[in-house]
């Protein structure tokens, strides 16, 4: 299959186009490079630099390499930016998801992977949260992906635009030594921590510890990233029996205390950690379910176990502890 891969140069979208090119499909990967690296593009991807503001550019590379399916990862995505500049986020990601799904339809293409969010849900009703929790985002970036999926929700009643929308919390791990994840400014907790394992940051700081849980800080759902693209792949196949929405987790919630612990044993490095005040708006316990995806696709996450995801993390860390900047 001919795939377009939007965001294709970041951590999550790198990590499918190159699993989808393993597994023998045709990847042309669409990014402005504004989050994402070159270097982290496989080499037998076509690769376009481009912006999906511009909608003559979608428009050629539609028409030039005319994909049979789209896997949409370009996106602005820091929850706490979005808070700060929603406008931003209510506009590009909107605008920009929209136009993609535009030029889909008008050059026939029928098969539509979103990567949404698990923010959809800001204060959930229960716990673990699975697809039935009422919707009700906890931020403008979560805002932004309901109204693209509800984009495509009716891009396929009226025009049988196939889609998947696939909704995580926290992406974690590398997919190998020599591909991982390489923000800036980084924001994930992992990451991080390994940053101060590597003396790259003083301590970490641990966002309040009085929270309703066992050890008193907030526990989240971290999911491997391969296991993510292999949820991804799994939804491409199963347009074929129509539209889906999923939600992705491993099923199990770790604390901040507990990824620093593993850190440290992971690591045999010490991390300095210190409490500061707690952030407004951060749930205590945020664990997504999978089980639907389980049950429908027979999905299984293969790095199930903390120690595995961070040790995964480290690797490329240590090997990599400027990124994909090799010139540092």
């Amino acid at each position: 299959m001919r795939v377009l891969v939007t965001g294709g140069a970041g951590y999550i979208g790198s990590t499918v186009a190159r699993q989808l090119v393993e597994t023998g499909n045709e990847v042309i990967v669409l990014d402005n490079l504004s989050q994402g690296h070159r270097a982290a593009v496989p080499e037998e991807a076509t690769f376009v630099h481009g912006d999906l503001q511009n909608r003559d550019l979608i428009d050629r590379v539609l028409a030039d390499h005319e994909p049979e399916a789209i896997m949409h990862f370009a996106s602005r995505t820091l929850v706490g930016e979005s808070m700060e500049e929603p406008l931003l986020y209510l506009d590009d990601n909107v605008r920009f998801g929209m136009n993609l799904m535009r030029a889909a339809v008008e050059h026939g293409v029928n098969r539509f992977i979103l990567s949404s969010t698990a923010n959809l849900f800001g204060e959930p009703e229960r716990i673990p949260i699975d697809e039935e929790v009422a919707i009700d985002p906890g931020s403008p970036y979560g805002e932004s992906k309901f109204v693209l999926e509800r984009g495509l929700h009716w891009l396929d009643e009226t025009h049988d635009l196939r889609y998947a929308a696939l909704r995580y919390f926290n992406a974690a791990g590398a997919a190998g030594p020599d591909q991982g994840e390489d923000h800036d400014p980084e924001t994930h907790l992992i990451p991080i921590v390994l940053e101060v394992a590597l003396g790259q940051r003083e301590k970490i700081v641990i966002f309040g510890d009085d929270y309703d849980t066992p050890d008193g800080t907030c526990v989240r759902d971290y999911i491997h990233v391969l296991d993510l693209a292999q949820a991804h792949i799994r939804a491409l196949h199963a347009l074929e029996d129509g539209s889906r929405v999923y939600n992705l987790g491993n099923g199990e919630g770790y604390s901040v205390r507990e990824v620093i612990d593993t850190a440290r044993r992971v690591t045999g490095r010490d991390i300095p950690a210190e409490v500061g005040d707690p952030r407004p708006g951060d749930p205590a316990v945020l664990i997504a379910s999978s089980d639907k995806i389980r049950e429908e696709l027979g999905w299984t996450p293969q790095y199930g176990d903390l120690e595995d995801i961070i040790g995964t993390a480290w690797e490329w860390h240590r090997r990599h502890p400027h990124g994909y900047d090799t010139e540092s």
